[in-house]
Formats: C-alpha cells, structure tokens, sequence
C-alpha cells in the first residue's frame, strides 16, 4: 500500500506560476490580503519556519511573518495540476483512491524481486517530470501506516511503516500522533489513563466501547495496534456535500440581514447541487469574536412541513395559488404554474432558515455558511 501526498501543494503550484517566490514565505488563503478576514489555506516551509499554518486566521499569519508574501486561492489552477498528478498515479495500472487535490493511496502488487521503496521513489520521480511538483511516499501493510509512513518521509521522500516497526516508531507517543485521532479523544483517553500509542494498543475494547460507543472503543484500539483497511477503492471520488460561506469583513448585528444572506447562500447552493440528491441541510454561523456553530434540519422534513413556523414565510405566490402554508405537496404545484425546480429551491431555502432559527439571534456574526449533505448515492444512481 502506498500513500501519495505532494509536498506542500497549493504554494508549489503557485511557485510554479511564479518562479520568482521560491525560497520566500509564501501563503495562500482568501483573497490574498491579510487586512481582511480570511484564513490560511496553506503556507510554504518557509512561511512555516515563522508559525504560520494551515486554518490560520491571514491577520495572525501576517504579525508573526510580516515579510510573508500573500496570494488569493486560485482552485481552478488547483483542480488541474491535481488532475495532472492522478493520471500519472493511474497510468502505473494499480487502483487509485484520490483522497483530495494533493494525496491519494495506490494499491501495488509488486514481486518478489521489486522493493516497494524502488517502487515509491519511481513513482515520485514520475510525478515529478510530468509536474514538476515534489511528493512524498509512505509505504505500509495498510491505508494506516501508509498515511502515517507519509509523514516521516516529508519533505519530498520515501518511508516505510510496517506491523513490524510500528510499536517502535510510534509506541511511545501520545495517541494523537496516529491519523484518525483529534484532541478531543486525546483528552478522553487521558482522562482514562492511556497517554500512550501502545496503551492504546493494549486497551480493553469493553472499557474504550463504554466510553466512546460500541463501534468507536474498538475501532481506536485497532488504530492503535496499527491496523486498519488494506483494500484501495478506486471509484471516483463523489463529494458528500457542498456549501458556500461568507465572511464579513464587518461583524452583522441585525438578524434580518443574516437571514437575507442564509436565504441568498441557500439559493446559491441549490443552484450548484441540483443533480444531488440532498439528504440535510446545515447552516453555520461564525460569532463574533470566533465561535462557530452549526445546525441542521432533514430535507425535505418530514411531512413537508416547512413552512409551518410562525417564523418562517413561505415562497413569493406560494398561498395566492391556493396552497395552504403548512402540509403543502409537491403534487399539483405544477399545476399552479410553479416549476418543479422553483419548488425545491424555495424548499431548500426554507430548510436552510429553519435551520438558522435554532441560532442564537443576539451575538455580532462574522461569518455564514450553507451545506447541503447528499445522500450515499448521487441523484438518478441506481440504489
């Protein structure tokens, strides 16, 4: 199994485009100005060496590394390169499991006589003639330890993790290390004594399963035995969702003004994912001065009640047509001379404001966001 990531990707392609930044700290987020609200997408190695990284507000970014150069977020340049460095991946005859722009797993057979670093390295110098772009290879029994792998070969090498050199690499560090375990489990292992990979690894499943449930307790002690899935899933890749965000560079104080946006977001997002089958919509609101929450509601609800809140308005012409406010059917809307995709859109923006009444109305808003969450199979697949 090999994992295949490129070495710092968005600032490598920009340097690409313009040669003349390499060696400089770059950092790519937003509209490419630091005055204005937006965060890092990411940074180079050299904007890293100043504490610059990924998720960071472009304000922090521009006090701790005043010198860094700042670019906007340009994913269609992204999207083709990325598209450039898979077809390299697959022309090697093995499944590709894209992962993102910039990694993927490769599932290889090799013989006897061919070592996977030989492999690896070809691989990586293959990558690097069609795009000049610098990756990395992790090798390992599973997605796990290639992942992982990954990470100790960075910048621009080869590593291999296996079963037999994992509790010696990685026993003795804290369990966040391993891919697949955030800070908050961090905190819940520690509060049960396990600060360590391998005491994960020796966990009881019963103890872990009563903490975190039935399915999770077991699974983290898998991780921490370095195990995990070892078959590489070619298909391509299907988003399970798509939204859209705005950040005001003024925080919003009037609560008709955030749900003009929500409603405005929500028609954008229809718009975009209308050959998807939309399953829930969520809406995320960013208070001032950076605290995030989130809410969502099925779609469409059950019984179609969406505009049964005193709240909530149904669409433009919707009750002059004869149609009640609450318990409304899609069946003769056309009739009305409504067009069925009017009708999912005003469903859908209606979802998305009965989703931002669960908020909190009072608090200065810095930013909105609108998802749509799809269902497993894309609109019109067979089940």
């Amino acid at each position: 199994m090999l994992h295949v990531d490129l070495d710092q990707f968005i600032a490598a392609v920009e340097v690409l485009r313009h040669p003349e930044l390499r060696g400089k700290p770059l950092v790519v987020g937003g509209d490419g100005d630091p005055s204005k609200r937006g965060v890092v997408s990411t940074a180079s190695y050299e904007a890293r060496e100043f504490g610059v990284h990924s998720g960071q507000p472009l304000r922090t970014a521009k006090k701790r590394c005043p010198d860094c150069i700042f670019l906007p977020v340009d994913a269609p340049a992204y999207n083709a390169v990325s598209a450039e460095i898979m077809q390299v991946l697959r022309d090697t005859g093995a499944p590709v499991e894209v992962l993102g722009w910039d990694e993927a797993f490769v599932g290889v057979e090799l013989d006897e006589a061919t070592e996977p670093e030989s492999f690896a390295r070809e691989l990586a110098a293959s990558v690097k003639e069609a795009t000049r772009l610098d990756c990395s290879v992790g090798i390992g029994d599973n997605k796990l330890q290639a992942k992982m792998a990954t990470g100790f070969g960075k910048p621009a090498g080869v590593f291999r993790l296996t079963s037999g050199t994992w509790y010696e690499l990685l026993g003795d560090r804290p369990p966040d290390v391993i891919w697949g375990i955030g800070a908050k489990t961090l905190a819940k292992l520690a509060g049960l004594g396990i600060r360590t990979v391998r005491e994960l690894a020796a966990a009881d499943t019963g103890r872990l399963a009563a903490e975190f449930g039935p399915m999770t307790g077991p699974w983290l002690v898998l991780l921490g035995q370095g195990r995990g899935d070892a078959e590489v899933d070619p298909t391509p890749y299907v988003a399970r969702s798509h939204g859209r965000e705005v950040t005001f560079q003024v925080n919003i104080k009037d609560w008709a003004e955030v749900r003009a946006e929500v409603a405005r977001l929500a028609r954008q997002v229809r718009t975009e994912v209308m050959e998807r089958t939309v399953v829930r919509v969520v809406v995320k609101v960013r208070y001032a001065p950076f605290i995030t929450v989130t809410h969502g509601v099925p779609f469409p609800p059950p019984g179609n009640a969406l505009f049964d809140g005193s709240a909530l308005d149904p669409p433009a012409g919707f009750e002059a047509a004869g149609f009640e406010a609450a318990g409304f059917e899609a069946a003769g809307f056309e009739a009305a001379g409504f067009e069925a995709a009017a009708f999912e859109a005003a469903a859908f923006e209606q979802a998305a404001l009965a989703a931002l009444a669960q908020f909190d109305p009072d608090r200065p808003v810095r930013l909105l966001g609108v998802r749509a969450e799809f269902a497993d199979e894309p609109a019109g697949d067979p089940a």
